[in-house]
């Protein structure tokens, strides 16, 4: 072995603690069942295994069997040693789920706030804001909007945000121009945008919870014999690529989805590390609007 192998293997050593395996865990419950083929959550967990192994750490996914034994979150991560946990598109309600963010275990999150857990988000205020003044802009004054799961601080954020821009605006929002949906369901937004566009005074513009459930919205808008965005104008939320490949291109915020997941590794690892320096405290990474033709002037 070369003095400068020696030397490397040394100071590695000197910088490892006793405990630490150099294995991160990734706990991803996608509930719309797209697992790694989710087109916004793929983008993160990769960002977070780039961003993890090229700091030496091996990335699992943690699941709840070992062999024939059933175990929780909690009790995987001491089984397999895991050094921290990163948890992205879950149900952070789930007893199991509060058990591992309250334990030894160093854990961030993606998309979700616990209290002293250091958490990474896009800044969803300013996107809703930027939507809706974008629309505003345009000329439309009646707008709608399709919100995903109920049970999320990004959920919350961005109704709290579309109430508050349109309040600006003095723009009043009727109770049924605020629809509770779901992420990436094509099936259920097709059928909300369907009720919305039969009021007898229907939105001109409906924002949906993501770039997903466009597709859904668009069929919707087709069986009534309405042109987007002619007739009426959607915009979505992600950026994703599939969304701006099709014409019309998708309005939508464009969230740093790589850059979500590599700053979760390097708050996790931070904590792993240096455990007395790491911040708590959430990030919020910087969102763009891409205008797309979905939204225009209204008829």
């Amino acid at each position: 072995m070369s003095a400068a192998m020696i030397d490397g293997a040394a100071g590695e050593a000197a910088c490892k603690t006793p405990s630490q395996t150099y294995s991160l865990g990734v706990l991803f419950m996608d509930e719309s069942q797209k697992g790694l083929t989710h087109p916004f959550f793929a983008s993160v967990l990769n960002g977070f295994k780039i961003a993890a192994e090229a700091r030496g750490y091996d990335v699992t996914f943690i699941n709840h069997h070992i062999g024939d034994r059933v175990l929780t979150w909690l009790e995987y991560c001491r089984y397999r040693k895991l050094d921290g946990v990163c948890l992205a598109c879950v149900n952070f309600s789930d007893p199991q789920v509060v058990e591992l963010v309250k334990s030894e275990v160093p854990c961030v999150t993606v998309d979700h706030l616990f209290r002293g857990i250091p958490a990474v988000l896009s800044d969803n205020e300013t996107g809703v804001q930027k939507l809706v003044e974008h629309a505003i802009s345009l000329g439309h004054r009646r707008i709608a909007f399709i919100h995903g799961h109920n049970n999320s601080v990004v959920t919350h954020t961005r109704i709290q945000q579309f109430c508050q821009t349109m309040a600006f605006h003095e723009l009043p929002v009727p109770e049924e121009y605020l629809c509770a949906g779901l992420y990436s369901d094509i099936a259920l937004t097709r059928e909300l945008v369907g009720k919305l566009l039969r009021l007898p005074e229907p939105p001109t513009c409906i924002l949906l919870p993501d770039d997903v459930c466009y597709f859904g919205a668009e069929e919707a808008a087709r069986k009534l014999h309405l042109r987007v965005p002619g007739d009426v104008s959607f915009a979505g939320y992600d950026g994703i690529s599939m969304t701006q490949a099709i014409r019309p291109r998708l309005t939508t915020i464009r969230q740093n989805s790589e850059g979500l997941g590599e700053e979760a590794a390097e708050r996790l690892i931070g904590m792993i590390e240096h455990p007395e320096a790491a911040s708590r405290l959430p990030s919020f990474l910087p969102i763009e609007l891409l205008t797309g033709e979905t939204v225009a002037v209204p008829v």
